[in-house]
């Protein structure tokens, strides 16, 4: 058998380990892996793989836990990129959460799910004038100002409108996350927020400009954070420019903290909750201010699962599945890391061996694990590709004319599917072939 590369880490989860972690999932001898109380096997005979399931409980149940760790603290927006499904952001609105956008899209999609507009914050570096005039027609709780012309740009599209929109102005704090350098989103390199050392100028500017109302302070750092001593850092200086801007005369009623909360994706607990409502406590206690979160992953991440089916396995080194890198592009984008379980129970035990586990499309970056160890998985075996929930589906693209997989979602005992799978004819039923090549 031809040698795998490197493992993905030494000390790799067993099946066991990573099912024991996620109270969500079990394993039963017949049914196999269970979702909630519904066998996911059930799911793949009836809507084939690969197919996206999501836990509507596990989201319940995440919520709650947030809001209570955060309870008369700060006000909850889910980051609506991370799943921007109608049934889950209906779930966020039944459990009292706000909506954090970045895209006409996704303020039409939260407000199509039962989302009031003053719950909905919109951030994003580059809006367009469509869209600021939609929030601004929204009545929207909060824009966030990404830069000192995008301030110029609301401020002349809400005078023309003779309206007055409340904005946030999102600072750069210059705090690096720790995490992969393609989800920080807080350092001087990155694109995102207003230099920490122009933001007084700025926001004095706001206040003078007609049209825009500014409130508050925005600042997101990063994503998959698991420390709070980013938070910590980045939270004191914005506790310091509130100071300083109130020091000024003037007002400074709100901060959004951001999100970025992160989760274990291997067998370990993720970020807390607590820990990071110690941390907001900390900065902004005494202040009297209105604060927000804009969590997503830690909110969904685990309640989501990808099932596929092992179509072949390569000179015993490459197990290739009928997923790949268009349903679930965080490996090939991020690097990143998710649980592989078999569905069968007879598949998650005995020997195991290093595999590398791969999707079908033409890429070499359709990789879902290296040297990963697992048992023995034969052709027509079916597995679950864990904490899928956030930035899978949402990412899902039609690469190599392969359609979009369908959705289901359990509830207890109860499952139903809440997005069909593509049909072939979809992917160009809006094309048009012209006449001069006809």
């Amino acid at each position: 058998m031809a040698v795998p590369a490197p493992a993905d880490d030494e000390d790799e989860p067993t099946v066991a380990a990573l099912i024991a972690a996620r109270p969500f999932l079990s394993l039963h001898a017949l049914d196999g892996l269970v979702l909630e109380q519904v066998p996911l096997a059930r799911i793949a005979d009836e809507l084939g793989t690969p197919a996206w399931v999501y836990s509507a409980g596990t989201i319940r149940a995440r919520l709650a836990e947030l809001q209570a760790a955060l309870a008369g603290l700060a006000q909850v927006h889910f980051a609506v990129k991370a799943n921007d499904h109608l049934a889950v952001l209906r779930l966020m609105a039944a459990g009292g959460a706000g909506a954090d956008v970045v895209s006409e899209g996704e303020l039409r999609r939260a407000r199509q799910a039962g989302i009031p507009a003053g719950d909905i914050v919109f951030s994003g570096v580059g809006k367009t004038a469509r869209e600021i005039r939609l929030a601004i027609a929204e009545d929207i709780y909060q824009l966030n100002i990404e830069s000192a012309e995008e301030l110029e740009i609301v401020s002349a599209l809400a005078a023309a409108m003779g309206r007055r929109v409340r904005v946030a102005l999102r600072i750069n704090p210059d705090v690096d996350a720790g995490t992969h350098a393609k989800i920080t989103t807080g350092t001087a390199k990155d694109k995102f927020g207003i230099a920490y050392h122009e933001a007084a100028a700025v926001y004095a500017r706001a206040a003078s400009l007609p049209g825009v109302e500014p409130v508050g302070l925005a600042l997101h750092i990063g994503s998959q954070i698991l420390s709070t001593a980013p938070y910590r850092a980045a939270f004191a200086r914005a506790a310091e420019l509130v100071r300083t801007l109130r020091a000024a005369g003037l007002a400074v009623r709100r901060v959004d903290c951001g999100g970025g909360l992160g989760i274990g994706y291997r067998d370990g607990p993720g970020a807390s909750p607590a820990a990071l409502a110690g941390a907001i406590r900390a900065a902004f206690g005494g202040l009297d201010l209105e604060l927000m979160v804009e969590p997503g992953r830690w909110l969904v991440g685990p309640a989501g699962v990808l099932l596929a089916e092992v179509v072949l396995v390569k000179g015993g080194r490459f197990v290739v599945l009928d997923a790949a890198m268009n349903e679930l592009m965080r490996p090939a984008l991020y690097d990143a890391w998710h649980g592989v379980v078999p569905l069968a129970a007879r598949d998650a035990v005995g020997a195991i061996a290093p595999v590398d586990v791969v999707g079908p499309v033409c890429e070499s970056s359709d990789t879902f694990a290296r040297a990963r160890l697992l048992p023995l998985l034969a052709p027509g075996a079916r597995v679950a590709l864990l904490d899928a929930g956030a930035y899978g589906a949402v990412m899902s693209s039609t690469y190599n004319a392969r359609p979009l997989a369908p959705i289901a979602m359990v509830d207890g005992d109860r499952w139903a599917v809440i997005r069909d799978r593509q049909p072939h004819a979809d992917l160009w039923a809006g094309e048009r072939v012209p006449d001069f090549i006809a």
